[in-house]
């Protein structure tokens, strides 16, 4: 699907079930995977883009992520256009997935950027957004961010 990898880096995601998960990731992103390990006690997998690890999945949690505690707001990642956006979220449809604001809309009001606001299956918060192409909707919340989730 072309998303761009984060520069340098990567993010690595506490997750219940890596089949879930992976099952979830890999179809969404369209991402490869490296190494994935099924050892007990050490299941993980390292995926990516091209020659680029962005995401690394590590089964290592119980229950679902809580908005309420510290840490991870949400994960964001653009796309090259909003045709890619609109691709995913049929993606997300297909899945079951939870999305956010109801489908694909702006940042912000009078704003022409903008995505698909979604959970993966433990609940952590993300988002598939194009620089342009995404103003056919308003924005959900009037004095703020679509990306606050609120």
């Amino acid at each position: 699907m072309g998303y761009a990898p984060l520069p340098n880096g990567h993010v690595g995601l506490n997750v219940t079930d890596l089949e879930r998960s992976l099952a979830f990731y890999r179809k969404v992103f369209d991402l490869k995977t490296f190494v994935e390990s099924d050892e007990d006690g050490k299941r993980f997998a390292l995926l990516g883009v091209g020659d680029d690890l962005t995401i690394t999945l590590w089964e290592q949690s119980e229950g679902e992520f809580s908005p309420k505690a510290p840490g991870l707001h949400h994960l964001s990642f653009q796309a090259p256009d909003i045709e890619t956006v609109q691709a995913a979220e049929a993606v997300l449809r297909e899945l079951g997935a939870t999305i956010f604001h109801d489908g694909i809309v702006p940042h912000g009001e009078g704003g022409s950027s903008g995505g698909v606001f979604f959970a993966d299956p433990d609940g952590i918060r993300l988002e598939i957004y194009a620089p342009s192409g995404a103003d056919t909707a308003p924005a959900p919340t009037k004095g703020a961010p679509t990306c606050g989730f609120f």
